[in-house]
């Protein structure tokens, strides 16, 4: 099969990107949407042009590396499933398709299809420890979990980080992700005691970054690969107003980030009262 890929090409942040058509020709049906751009940039470099900068690492769907929108939807038109579980069956021969990056004010973009995600790492490391014993593994009856307790759990966990739930939000909100990162803790026995605190501060991190209000539209879950459900954002709003009154008189630090893009680990911390950490 033949295809047009319209790709978004940005060289760095500060550039002006625009959005350039490529041919592929005898693309396997069976090849992943990356696959396929594997093939392009072979053709690109061979002709010595820019190879396409995109993200991914395990190509099995559960690293949540990779991501782009394709024909405006998140991970493209198949539910469930990430870019590089997509495979190229889905399209027809000759379709033209629009690939460009995650849009969103918190993701700026790096190069091509590749934002800046860090986020996210932000917002997991605003969230802190769980007082659980790091030695031997505990007995599996020393603390009793209910199916139903750790089903929901597990629904939350699944959650891989990609950012499809920022890219499909009209709002640009990262509440489905941060609610996930929130319930699958707050869910079980071992994350009670930091479970207030966690709340508190993740939410004031997920305000820091600049995303938008989440008005429970709930596009989020439909460009959701794990499909995690919207419940947990509901979850995330009762432990965040919970947890901002009783620990009304503590302090809530955030990680301010750079503007520009650095490979190191510069953060400035910003420390203010919890109950001046207002929820947009």
């Amino acid at each position: 099969m033949r295809v047009k890929l319209k790709v978004w090409r940005q060289a760095a942040r500060n550039t002006r990107g625009k959005f350039v058509t490529y041919s592929v020709d005898d693309v396997n049906s069976d090849m992943s949407m990356l696959e396929c751009l594997d093939v392009l940039n072979e053709q690109l470099s061979e002709r010595g042009e820019e190879p396409i900068a995109f993200e991914h690492d395990c190509r099995e769907g559960i690293c949540g590396s990779c991501g782009f929108m394709i024909n405006g939807i998140a991970h493209g038109p198949m539910p469930a499933t990430t870019v590089c579980q997509l495979t190229m069956r889905h399209f027809k021969d000759g379709e033209e398709l629009t690939i460009e990056p995650w849009r969103a004010g918190a993701f700026p973009p790096i190069k091509d299809l590749i934002v800046d995600r860090r986020a996210f790492d932000r917002i997991i490391a605003a969230g802190g420890y769980i007082s659980v014993s790091t030695g031997s593994a505990p007995d599996g009856n020393a603390i009793l979990v209910s199916k139903a307790q750790s089903d929901r759990a597990m629904d939350a966990a699944a959650c891989i980080g990609c950012g499809a739930c920022v890219a499909a939000c009209p709002n640009a909100s990262a509440a489905l992700f941060t609610g996930a990162k929130i319930a699958h803790l707050g869910i079980l026995p071992q994350g009670q005691p930091e479970r207030d605190r966690r709340a508190v501060n993740m939410v004031s991190q997920l305000n820091a970054e600049g995303f938008g209000g989440c008005t429970n539209i709930g596009e989020c879950i439909g460009a959701c690969p794990k499909e995690i459900p919207l419940e947990v954002i509901a979850a995330m709003n009762r432990d965040y107003t919970t947890g901002s009154w009783r620990q009304r008189d503590n302090q809530v630090t955030v990680l301010r980030p750079f503007t520009e893009w650095s490979t190191g680990s510069k953060l400035q911390t910003d420390a203010r009262p919890a109950e001046r950490a207002s929820r947009s």
